[in-house]
């Protein structure tokens, strides 16, 4: 618990600083500024808590194994502490967990410390009233088990857009039809979609068309394909 509650501290820490970065205008030399930082942040926060939750893991069915007593009124009080401080930061970041994947990470983070403090209050009055020491590693591995779960989604999301992986919700295809329906191109290749952050969808493609154009009238072919591109939340391409 005190090393989950050490990474929470952390993941704080490192999503402050990503929101910082990611308000900083673009540059030249940062063409699109530092919006990929949540990204990042997500990537090592979720990374972390993978970690922390597999060493728990291990450490849970040690216990198992070789049961050992502990003492169940600092549990008890501890618990309690935790119960409150997380709870509270919690309800203070849920709306913001919502709208990007830096502050999910860390409000995963808040919220699995306050169900790890819950547990640990139970472990601790089944130690103190029924002497169930093996309670603490029941709910360890309970508590281990459910973060990986939620921390894997991020970890991975955080992956894909790292790594310029097609957003999953993205079919190439269906765009690269479309844009070859509109009267004048001839074929669409090379395409190429990805993502900076959450939030913004890039295009990239080779587009042939069909007959000699004067810069004017390709002109309108590209607001026609931008146009299908919004359709699909692409809006810089």
């Amino acid at each position: 618990d005190a090393a989950h509650n050490f990474s929470d501290v952390l993941s704080m820490v490192i999503s402050y600083l990503a929101n910082r970065l990611a308000r900083r205008e673009a540059t030249e030399k940062q063409t699109f500024g530092f919006r990929r930082s949540e990204i990042l942040a997500a990537l090592i926060n979720s990374a972390t808590l993978i970690i922390i939750s597999v060493i728990i893991l291990f450490e849970a069915v040690q216990r198992l194994i070789n049961p050992v007593p502990i003492s169940a009124n600092t549990v008890i009080y501890l618990a309690i502490a935790g119960i409150l401080a997380n709870g509270i930061s919690v309800l203070f970041i849920r709306d913001d967990s919502h709208k990007n994947m830096n502050m999910r990470s860390v409000y995963l983070h808040l919220f699995g410390d306050m169900l790890t403090s819950v547990a640990v209050l139970l472990g601790g009055l089944a130690m103190k009233y029924l002497q169930w020491y093996w309670t603490d590693s029941v709910f360890s591995i309970a508590i281990a088990v459910y973060l990986l779960y939620m921390s894997w989604g991020i970890l991975r999301s955080s992956l894909r857009i790292i790594m310029q992986f097609t957003p999953e919700e993205i079919d190439i295809q269906k765009i690269a039809k479309g844009i070859e329906n509109i009267a004048g191109v001839k074929n669409t290749h090379h395409v190429h979609v990805w993502q900076i952050n959450e939030h913004d969808l890039m295009f990239e493609a080779h587009i042939d068309v069909s007959e000699d154009l004067k810069v004017s009238g390709f002109e309108k072919i590209l607001e026609q394909i931008k146009d299908i591109l919004l359709k699909h939340n692409i809006d810089h391409s």
